[in-house]
């Protein structure tokens, strides 16, 4: 009977654990597989997270873009602020085509030619776009266009919005505010590139010509948040030979903006002149980004980690 009872039990227990195996392998065959170009397509606009880059290297058209749309083998980019959300219907204007396969990226930029990455998922709306060549990762977290949030990105990047002109030219001084030094500025730059925090000031006026300006000062500028405000900033211009000037800043639109001068209470209102596009397709009369003037080194990296990914392609 005890033989009998253990004959039983061995053969309860095989049927158990094979039972368990069969379900688990039926789970996985039936797991849906997903191609690259479908998961490249399943988002409306890739946010590219800057502060996320691994590595030391760039990759130019992933540095200075805010978003990419990939579209059945059309890649488009959001690189300007201005513009920022109407622009191609939000999606920002086509800069090359790509190819996808096998979890590898291939892009041909219109101008910066070919690239190649590795892509891994990271979740459900994650990406790390892995470039082999300068051994550094870019992270894009995906979204649809109609619960992206355009304003916040743009208000969070609010100091690459004043490098997109050439100069902003001030427009309207309002008829309140004490006298201050400031009244005689007419002019303010704000470059791009090096340590991404230089303005310039002019008192000139009348200028047709925003390459004709002369610049009477340059120094270091700053915008940060007004108070937990999305839609209010501050700005300070840090002029060495009588203090700092402090505004709160406003956007008006995409080329007017208000500056309210803390100490005195007047208001200005600047408009941009020379609008920069960091791209600009080839059109009729054959218009291209001005690199001698603009280097296309946009977005600065506030952090860097030092632990590139190990599982390089081979």
């Amino acid at each position: 009977m005890k033989t009998l009872k253990l004959l039983l039990g061995f053969a309860l227990s095989a049927t158990f654990f094979t039972s368990c195996y069969t379900e688990e392998i039926n789970i996985n065959d039936n797991a849906p597989a997903v191609s690259l170009n479908q998961l490249l397509n399943s988002y409306d606009l890739w946010y590219v997270d800057i502060n996320a880059t691994q590595g030391f290297g760039e990759t130019p058209f992933l540095q200075i873009a805010f978003t990419l749309t990939f579209d059945n083998g059309r890649l488009f980019a959001n690189n300007n602020l201005v513009g920022f959300g109407s622009q191609g219907g939000g999606y920002g204007a086509e800069i090359g085509n790509y190819d996808a396969y096998n979890m590898i990226l291939d892009v041909n930029h219109v101008i910066d030619g070919f690239d190649s990455f590795d892509v891994y998922q990271i979740d459900n709306n994650t990406i790390e776009l892995y470039n082999p060549f300068d051994d550094t990762s870019y992270f894009l977290r995906g979204y649809q266009r109609q619960t992206f949030d355009y304003d916040f990105i743009f208000y969070d990047n609010i100091h690459y919005f004043l490098q997109e002109y050439e100069a902003w030219e001030k427009t309207y001084t309002s008829n309140f505010g004490a006298l201050n030094e400031f009244d005689n500025e007419n002019y303010l730059q704000f470059l791009s590139g090096g340590n991404d925090s230089t303005f310039r000031s002019s008192q000139d006026g009348n200028i047709n010509n925003p390459n004709t300006i002369f610049w009477d000062y340059t120094g270091v500028y700053g915008v940060g948040d007004a108070g937990g405000n999305m839609y209010l900033k501050t700005l300070t211009l840090d002029y060495d030979f009588f203090d700092n000037e402090f505004f709160e800043l406003s956007v008006i639109n995409d080329e007017r903006i208000e500056l309210l001068h803390a100490d005195s209470g007047t208001i200005y209102e600047f408009t941009g002149v020379g609008y920069i596009p960091y791209y600009r397709s080839s059109d009729t009369q054959g218009k291209v980004d001005r690199q001698e003037d603009k280097p296309k080194k946009r977005k600065q990296k506030t952090e860097r980690m030092d632990n590139p990914r190990e599982n390089k392609r081979s």
